[in-house]
């Protein structure tokens, strides 16, 4: 009797593993790796929450080749080293098919050589300094050409900027975009004297000090503006002190990178109006693709006061332009979708169509937005077309023979082509 108890036990728990195995294998597993604490939070979590919204509608529509979406969420704290411990356990304990996330550059390259060894597959929805690409990444986030050179030109011929502040938080991304910056700058006769650099800690909180001397270098006579690099919580106290001591747009302008829409329903946006931002999208643009996905996000969020924000777009087209993949080749296999991704085009939310490029970069728009009182932006300048996104930078020396093609018969993220040659290194 025991015996048959025993039995007929056993039974019971291989057929709820065979259940639970056959309900894994009927979904399609979804990696969302943002910062829900931390200094990056702030930003992070409005993207957690995104791709949570992308699925949920994506279910509603049928899922993927039959199957439902699963996410599963992972918090890597703003804790750098901790992006590359929660990649792994995304791809080699979880099993996802595909993973959104990353903000910060220092993040996106703490998981690159995960992603890279157990071939994974990342969106990144973020922009960033460029100087890289991997197969295994899709950059739907805007690099310096459709992001810091855009603006810099704009400060340049329409505010007639001549004397630059290049202020950061201290990781690779400002690092990079500033050395950047810097050379374009100087390729425009710009002089050593007339360029101010200045990097912080992430958090940083005192910026009377620095602020004052932005205010003594902007009072030589000469046109002065910012440009930010500034990322996360600093961004509070940063603009606060700019008001403090009375630091006008029309004194000195500051286009940052950085601050959108969710960052300025943060605090008092008065002190603010006038000053800048560069992106690909804003809330405030009017077109029925992005109402209809501002109106889904309120639903979605319950919250009408929620914002959305350029990384929304970015993350929203990148996982269109995924799905679009999945069904075009049949498979969720990372080596199919990524070549499947090259040349798919979906609408952006600003108007026109967003296409993935070889290089594995977007051709986006690129917007100049003022702050205005309610914490939205006005658009003062758009490009009158797409850019396509450049992995690597025509201004720096090491990189400006170097193209990304990721289709044959190139196949390679740095291609020389002087040598002809792919120096087998991706990032």
């Amino acid at each position: 009797m025991k015996f048959k108890k025993l039995i007929i036990a056993s039974s019971i728990i291989a057929s709820s593993l065979v259940a639970q195995m056959s309900y894994a294998a009927d979904t399609i597993k979804v990696g969302v790796l943002h910062s829900l604490s931390g200094t990056m939070a702030i930003s992070e979590t409005t993207l957690k929450d995104t791709v949570l919204m992308m699925i949920e509608e994506q279910n509603k529509a049928g899922g993927l080749l039959g199957k439902k979406l699963e996410a599963v969420v992972v918090d890597p704290a703003s804790n750098w080293p901790l992006f590359a411990e929660k990649t792994r356990e995304l791809l080699a304990k979880e099993k996802v098919d595909v993973i959104f996330g990353c903000w910060t550059s220092v993040s996106r390259k703490s998981a690159l050589p995960v992603l890279e060894e157990l071939n994974g597959l990342l969106f990144y929805p973020v922009q960033y300094e460029g100087e890289e690409s991997s197969k295994n990444v899709f950059y739907t986030g805007a690099a310096p050409n459709q992001q810091a050179i855009p603006a810099v030109d704009y400060l340049m011929d329409d505010i007639g900027a001549t004397r630059w502040v290049l202020a950061g938080t201290d990781y690779v991304y400002p690092r990079t975009t500033n050395k950047i910056l810097e050379a374009y700058l100087k390729s425009k006769g710009v002089k050593d004297a007339d360029i101010m650099i200045n990097y912080t800690p992430f958090g940083h909180s005192d910026w009377q000090g620095i602020v004052s001397d932005i205010k003594k270098f902007g009072s030589a006579g000469k046109k002065t503006a910012v440009v930010s690099t500034i990322n996360g919580d600093a961004n509070i106290p940063f603009y606060k002190e700019l008001g403090n001591q009375g630091i006008s747009a029309e004194d000195i302008p500051v286009v940052a990178f950085s601050v959108g829409e969710e960052e300025l329903s943060g605090f008092d946006t008065k002190p603010l109006v006038g000053h800048l931002a560069a992106w690909n999208y804003f809330q405030s643009v009017e077109t029925d693709e992005n109402e209809e996905f501002i109106e889904n996000w309120k639903a979605y969020i319950g919250d009408k006061k929620r914002v959305t924000n350029d990384p929304m777009e970015a993350t929203y087209i990148g996982f269109k332009m995924w799905a679009k993949a999945v069904e075009k080749v049949g498979t969720t296999d990372v080596d199919a979708v990524e070549q499947g991704l090259i040349g798919i085009a979906v609408p952006n939310l600003t108007g026109g169509i967003a296409v993935m490029n070889a290089n594995h970069h977007l051709s986006k728009p690129v917007l100049i937005g003022e702050i205005q009182e309610d914490g939205q932006f006005e658009v003062v300048s758009e490009t009158p077309g797409t850019v396509i996104g450049d992995a690597w930078s025509d201004f720096l020396p090491s990189s400006q023979n170097l193209i990304s093609d990721w289709t044959a018969p190139v196949k390679c993220g740095n291609f020389d082509v002087k040598t002809a040659k792919c120096s087998g290194q991706n990032f």
